[in-house]
């Protein structure tokens, strides 16, 4: 069994399902994830019914004490040569305000030497990071320090929105997983020659076993309610506004559309999802349009499989584990070609895509899947067979591992011995 740290910030967050998913298939292909991450999230974007067993199981860089803080200095202490590097890249590394920029990252440093004393005393010789932002600049300093080797997944929707010091982030990485062939363009304009020098494309994936109907999808009744589910968190990026917008132009038609969204905002309830809260009331929506919060998956499964017709208006995305969710239950879906979506997507053959920031085309597409349910249900039947076809839960974890066996020494040995 090889051995690894699971680097994911504020875990287990509302969207971190697939990781979970993610760490059980690395383990069936003899990769040992231990979990580890900045800090937890808000406790109601924290809704999972893994949650208490996947906290348990992480450990956390954040709050640190004063006793964590001189452990981390006695860690850069070990290795002179290795603390002149890791300042280095901290002092060269490209930040954003000024003085306070590099303070901050200064600060990342000392992160840095926790998670590489944190590898020491664990036995790990490689991290892999879930994601662009900080944590993979703590990665990257406790490497510099002297810490473990590390690798990265490029998850998107965009790349700059991860913040700065990307180039040096990527330079030092063993390997690269990127989710999507247009965030893999991105990053070959963007990083150019600090890409590592071994990248896979792999988009992350559902667990057909566990996302699937018990009773077939059905058409909603002639002049019934038609309910329509959206699962996302409560952000600006994700186009609530405009879906909701779409259930007034129904409702306007003589349908009787009924919305449920799943997610919370990044705050826990009292950030974003006040304002979606105002457009519900001004709009004299508030008996169509339900805010469920973060809900565990059981309770997402279960409002998939009650909908009609999922439906998702995003701004932007890298691929949608919500949507191929979606597809994955076998009903008609919805959504904005944004992102990768197209890549996952083929236009009237599995699901339907309409432009965003348009609710009157969303809005046509949901009338015309209501008006023609034989085509509805053509699409349902198709949409499984895509997911399987391309986006199964192992596909991310065969990627991370194939990175591992290519680039980290004596892991094709470690795995082959677990095959």
């Amino acid at each position: 069994m090889l051995r690894i740290g699971f680097f994911i910030p504020e875990f287990p967050g509302q969207t971190h399902i697939f990781l979970w998913r993610e760490r059980q298939a690395l383990a069936e292909l003899g990769v040992d994830a231990d979990l580890i991450s900045t800090r937890p999230p808000p406790r109601k974007v924290a809704s999972h019914s893994w949650t208490a067993e996947a906290q348990g199981r992480t450990r956390y860089l954040t709050p640190i004490s004063a006793g964590d803080a001189a452990k981390a200095v006695g860690e850069m202490l070990r290795s002179p040569t290795g603390t002149l590097r890791g300042l280095s890249a901290a002092m060269t590394a490209e930040t954003h305000g000024g003085a306070k920029g590099r303070a901050r990252m200064l600060g990342l440093l000392l992160m840095g030497a926790r998670l590489k004393r944190i590898a020491r005393e664990q036995g790990w010789h490689h991290v892999h990071v879930h994601s662009c932002a900080d944590s993979l600049n703590i990665a990257m300093l406790a490497e510099r320090l002297g810490g473990p080797s590390y690798s990265l997944t490029l998850h998107g929707p965009t790349l700059e929105g991860y913040g700065p010091n990307q180039r040096q982030k990527w330079r030092h990485a063993r390997f690269a997983t990127i989710i999507s062939r247009l965030l893999t363009r991105v990053a070959q304009q963007e990083i150019g020659t600090d890409l590592p020098g071994f990248v896979n494309l792999a988009p992350m994936g559902v667990d057909l076993s566990q996302i699937k109907r018990s009773t077939p999808w059905q058409p909603p009744a002639a002049g019934g309610p038609v309910r329509i589910f959206s699962c996302g968190r409560l952000n600006a990026v994700k186009g609530h506004d405009h879906l909701i917008e779409t259930i007034g132009q129904l409702r306007a038609r003589g349908i009787d559309a009924r919305l449920e969204i799943a997610g919370e905002d990044e705050q826990g309830g009292s950030g974003y999802r006040q304002h979606l809260e105002g457009i519900i009331r001004a709009k004299g929506l508030s008996d169509a349009v339900t805010l469920l919060g973060a809900i565990n998956e059981t309770a997402v499964r279960d409002a998939l499989e009650r909908a009609h017709i999922f439906a998702l208006a995003s701004l932007n995305e890298g691929i949608s584990v919500a949507i191929m969710e979606a597809m994955a239950m076998e009903m008609p879906v919805v959504v904005t070609d944004v992102g990768g979506n197209h890549e996952l997507i083929e236009s009237g053959r599995d699901a339907v895509l309409v432009p965003p920031e348009q609710p009157a085309v969303m809005t046509e597409a949901i009338a015309a899947l209501i008006a023609d349910p034989d085509h509805a249900a053509r699409l349902a039947q198709a949409s499984r067979a895509r997911i399987a076809a391309e986006f199964h839960h192992r596909r991310s974890a065969e990627a991370v591992a194939e990175g591992l066996r290519h680039t980290l020494p004596g892991a094709q040995a470690a795995l082959a011995n677990t095959a």
